[in-house]
């Protein structure tokens, strides 16, 4: 069994290729394994986390230590002017020590007109393990893994405890701290019982289009304020967004979009929409991977007419469509909105994942039928 704490994360060669070069920002939801991955990197480091009182005054009066390798700048965005302040740090001062700056919100949450920091950093996002990073970097039982992964989600500690029980405790007080401490400190929410159940409504609803009037009024709130709140816990790395796909942007904005969570054990149930969450999960951080370490343009979205014809994602990737697939646990029959939506994106890849597949197939139309897990180990958008 691999140690959570002693393990290699996927953006690690990255990570220490830009370091000489830029500023490093490596964001996502909380216990993914930023701090563990940033403290690994060099054995000479020194560690500022904002929340702390003490490593906070060290910080007002840049009392690090030269002398090391790497400075890590824990929950930084939390400091008021972050940026300014660490542009200065940039500006005056010479590498090494190299600068690292991790945080459990997105780090362009609090984006003022202009950036500070502009060209002078690049950034990652590190998201939960998923089965292609536990193929290659944990174990090669690709069933146990995703036995896992259902079950305990892919967060290093419990997915490495691999126990329900102790999932659900941990699942208990980490949705707990991001609620009852980063909501109230970076948003000055109050309303958290609310927020609560809004999570809980959204666990019920994964992979189905979601309403904000409905949302509304089951809280018996606005549906501007629980629009809002969907917004901050996005920025939290709780949960995203798929929108429905259209030429015109801002039409498709208006759709009704779904939401998915990071943590895919959260989803309540425990078949389809949790193997949806699994496979968006997976797409999302190979979408993500692929912006920040090339720059390319991605999107994720689905497919949906107003007579119901619908396929569960579409991949952009510098606004081509490239890929459509369809999600089944069984069915290894080709879904019949395949035929209708291929006619509009010629030469895309249409594939559709099944879970229990006895064999694989491709069809004189291009539809590619195959094995859900062998296909999201190997996962590579960019293949063409």
């Amino acid at each position: 069994m691999c140690h959570y704490s002693h393990m290699k994360r996927y953006l690690e060669d990255y990570i220490l290729s830009d370091l000489p070069k830029k500023i490093v920002l490596l964001s996502g939801p909380r216990q993914t394994g930023k701090t563990t991955l940033s403290k690994g990197l060099y054995t000479s480091f020194d560690y500022y986390n904002y929340d702390v009182d003490t490593d906070r005054f060290r910080l007002q009066q840049k009392a690090w230590d030269r002398a090391q390798q790497l400075v890590i700048f824990d929950e930084l965005y939390k400091m008021k002017l972050w940026k300014r302040w660490l542009k200065g740090v940039y500006d005056t001062e010479k590498n090494p020590p190299y600068l690292l700056v991790t945080g459990s919100a997105r780090l362009n949450t609090f984006r003022k007109v202009g950036d500070s920091l502009a060209g002078r950093y690049f950034s990652y996002r590190l998201h939960p393990i998923d089965l292609k990073e536990a193929h290659h970097y944990f174990s090669d039982d690709d069933e146990a893994n995703f036995a896992k992964l259902m079950s305990c989600g892919g967060f290093p500690e419990p997915f490495f405890q691999n126990d329900t029980t102790y999932y659900q405790r941990w699942a208990r007080s980490h949705i707990d701290v991001i609620l009852r401490q980063d909501l109230i400190d970076m948003f000055a929410v109050r309303d958290i019982r609310a927020i609560e159940t809004l999570v809980l409504l959204l666990k019920q609803r994964v992979g189905s289009c979601v309403s904000y009037a409905n949302l509304a009024r089951d809280l018996e709130r606005d549906a501007n304020t629980v629009k809002r709140w969907l917004e901050i816990l996005e920025e939290l790395y709780i949960i995203f967004r798929v929108i429905p796909y259209s030429k015109n942007i801002s039409r498709s904005l208006l759709k009704e979009p779904k939401y998915y969570f990071y943590d895919i054990a959260q989803t309540q149930q425990e078949n389809g929409a949790r193997l949806e969450n699994l496979v968006a999960s997976a797409l999302l951080k190979e979408l993500h991977f692929i912006e920040d370490t090339t720059g390319a343009v991605t999107n994720l979205h689905y497919l949906r007419t107003k007579e119901g014809k619908e396929l569960d994602f579409l991949i952009c990737i510098n606004n081509i469509p490239k890929c459509l697939i369809e999600v089944k646990s069984s069915d290894e029959k080709p879904s019949a909105a395949f035929n209708y939506f291929m006619r509009y994106f010629p030469n895309i890849k249409a594939i559709q994942l099944v879970k229990n597949l006895p064999r694989e197939a491709t069809y004189p139309n291009g539809l590619q039928v195959r094995a859900l897990v062998k296909w999201l180990v190997k996962l590579n958008l960019t293949d063409d």
